[in-house]
């Protein structure tokens, strides 16, 4: 097929590690079925969700050879970091030269999409991956724009949460808040001498993107409109960003050094360590806080805090990991099973706990941690609570813009400058024109 050579904004690079499992010899190949006969063997670029690219092989090729052991089909697999995963990808579209299946950040879906180098799943592809009514209705909304068919599906199911530290609440009698007033006040008292109510990845456009969407739809805002053109600079979008920044400029519960924490798992060493109280993070923080020294049990997990005056009560974005197929593929059917495999419930279960992921599957139970309250948490967060980012074809702009553009704001908080709603403004508008002349 002829793919449209449409380049994707962003992009980010990291090492990549290839595999090829046992009996197989890359995409195009065949391999045996294990009665004499040969299918293909497709070619299988998965995101590095453990601990390491090593960890992932680990993990991953026991998963791949039984789906070759039940199926014949061979994989082909290469675990490609993230700051490199979306390059390759875009590489690959343009080239109409890569895997049969990938791995996408799911806020990467109507991106990918608009490209039109990838096969839809529904109608009889959807019918070949087990049907799409299989998975979390706001987890599948992140495989494509509103309206059109997906050309992605839901593999890994994360979500945001308030984690905190039960020891210094404990000490502190106190009891974790449900309202973003009860948030601020619990922060405060907690932040004395050396200790800090709250810490934040200030740092990172990523997680202040993040934040900048759910507090502006708690409060009703939208960054698009229903035809998906940016409305950035809008009244909700302002104060909900504002309501962010003030924790650590009004409210002062969050170190000025936070600025410079540019992942989040700076911010899970200070909850680990007793520096902070609390951080919003997504639920794969379990295994970065037990490599930090906590035991399951010594956090607790309670859904992000609205305003008691809230719109709407949303706690997190559908976040995770989602699955596609490429339309160059000359192995579709053997691509459409793989992906059948790979979300179905065995798998799902196979995956939670080295993964720290939440199944994607209506129904299911969350596996990842062995805290009951902590999965119905995340789990009700992820069903009930959730929004999904905005699903255009900027999407990537979107979030750079915006998020880098609150890393700034949040650099000058540190310097001791006073950042006001007409700076939140300002930054907003100029994001706009960017994304807007990016287009």
């Amino acid at each position: 097929m002829e793919v449209k050579r449409k380049l994707l904004a962003g992009g980010v690079a990291v090492a990549a590690l290839s595999m090829v499992l046992a009996g197989c010899s890359g995409s195009g190949t065949s391999g045996d079925d294990g009665d004499g006969g040969e299918k293909a063997t497709i070619t299988y670029w998965a995101s590095n969700q453990g601990t390491s690219l090593d960890n992932d092989k680990e993990v991953l090729t026991p998963v791949l050879e039984k789906f070759t052991e039940q199926t014949g089909i061979g994989v082909d697999l290469e675990v490609i970091g993230w700051n490199e995963l979306q390059t390759r990808i875009q590489t690959a579209i343009t080239s109409g030269q890569g895997p049969d299946v990938v791995n996408i950040g799911n806020t990467w879906g109507a991106a990918f999409q608009s490209t039109g180098a990838f096969a839809t799943l529904d109608g009889e592809n959807g019918d070949a991956i087990g049907g799409l009514d299989r998975f979390v209705e706001t987890a599948l909304d992140a495989g494509g724009a509103p309206g059109e068919s997906p050309t992605s599906v839901p593999l890994y199911g994360l979500a945001y949460g308030l984690y905190y530290n039960k020891a210094l609440f404990a000490d502190a009698g106190l009891e974790p808040p449900t309202t973003w007033e009860e948030l601020v006040d619990v922060a405060q008292t907690l932040t004395h001498d050396d200790q800090w109510g709250l810490t934040l990845a200030a740092g990172s456009y990523t997680e202040n993107i993040h934040f900048a969407f759910l507090t502006s739809a708690q409060n009703g805002g939208e960054f698009y409109d229903a035809d998906g053109n940016p409305t950035f600079d809008t009244p909700e979008n302002v104060a909900g960003i504002q309501r962010y920044l003030d924790l650590m400029q009004v409210s002062q519960v969050a170190d000025p050094a936070n600025a410079q924490y540019d992942n989040a798992s700076s911010s899970a060493a200070d909850l680990a360590s007793g520096k902070a109280a609390m951080f919003l993070s997504q639920n794969n923080a379990d295994s970065t806080l037990k490599a930090d020294g906590m035991a399951e049990g010594d956090w607790g997990v309670v859904p992000l805090p609205a305003p008691s005056d809230a719109v709407e009560q949303i706690s997190t974005f559908p976040a995770g990991i989602n699955i596609s197929v490429f339309d160059y593929t000359t192995h579709l059917d053997e691509s459409l099973e793989f992906v059948k495999y790979m979300t179905s419930p065995e798998v799902q279960d196979e995956l939670a706990v080295p993964f720290s992921v939440l199944p994607v599957l209506s129904g299911a139970e969350a596996k990842f941690t062995t805290d009951p309250e902590e999965a119905k948490v995340f789990m009700d967060a992820y069903q009930n609570r959730s929004k999904p980012l905005p699903q255009v074809a900027s999407e990537g702009d979107f979030e750079s813009t915006i998020g880098k553009g609150i890393s700034g704001l949040f650099a000058r908080i540190a310097t001791g400058d006073t950042v006001t709603a007409d700076d939140i403004s300002a930054m907003l508008d100029t994001a706009q024109q960017q994304v807007e002349a990016a287009s």
